[in-house]
Formats: C-alpha cells, sequence, structure tokens
C-alpha cells in the first residue's frame, strides 16, 4: 500500500464537520491528541515498569502511532496534499541535511 491509498481510505472512515475550518482544525488537534497518547504510553513504561516494554505496550503504541498517522493523512487530504509527495519531500530535505552534515541544529531551512 502507498501512502496516497492509505490516504484515500483513511478518509472513507472520517466524520467530516461542515465547516471545513472546522474540520481541518479536528485533524490539527487529533494530531497533538494522539501524539499525548504515544507520550503517555511511553511515560507509563519508563515510569512505572522501568523502561521495559512488553508485547502489550508494543501493540498500544503501535495503534496510538496509527491514530497519529490517520490524523496526518486527514490533515494533508483537508489541504489538497499527496502524502506520497509529503513523505518523498521529506526524506529528500532530511538526506540533503545530511550530506550537508547540518542534521543537528536549529531552524527549519538549515
Amino acid at each position: 500500500m502507498t501512502f496516497d491509498e492509505y490516504q484515500e481510505q483513511a478518509k472513507t472512515t472520517a466524520i467530516h464537520h461542515p465547516d471545513e475550518l472546522m474540520d481541518k482544525t479536528i485533524w490539527v488537534l487529533g494530531i497533538t491528541g494522539e501524539a499525548g497518547e504515544v507520550v503517555e504510553k511511553w511515560k507509563k513504561m519508563i515510569a512505572y515498569k522501568g523502561g521495559v516494554m512488553t508485547d502489550e505496550d508494543l501493540t498500544e503504541l503501535s495503534k496510538e502511532i496509527g491514530d497519529v498517522v490517520w490524523y496526518i493523512a486527514m490533515l494533508a487530504s483537508s489541504l489538497g496534499l499527496s502524502f506520497d509527495e509529503i513523505v518523498r519531500n521529506n526524506l529528500k530535505k532530511l538526506a540533503d541535511r545530511k550530506a550537508r552534515n547540518v542534521q543537528r541544529g536549529a531552524g527549519d531551512n538549515r
């Protein structure tokens, strides 16, 4: 499955708000909410289990990461962006940073 195929299938599972701005806002907030759930599960594993990851922990993390991806796909769709193009451009950007040895540092356009 390509990222664009995932994006198209993800759209079939969405509930849309009549206001397009509200839709986009829900997608953005969903990204942060689900990312927070990933962080919370990680925190509990570190704080309460001494950093030991069980199969159940891995399964739950996978579900939450999947939810983050879904919201990102929905936001990209609502903006008319191709998920395949987004990830391809991201890899090009990161490869360029690596080639110029500027992987670490501050700023979006380094």
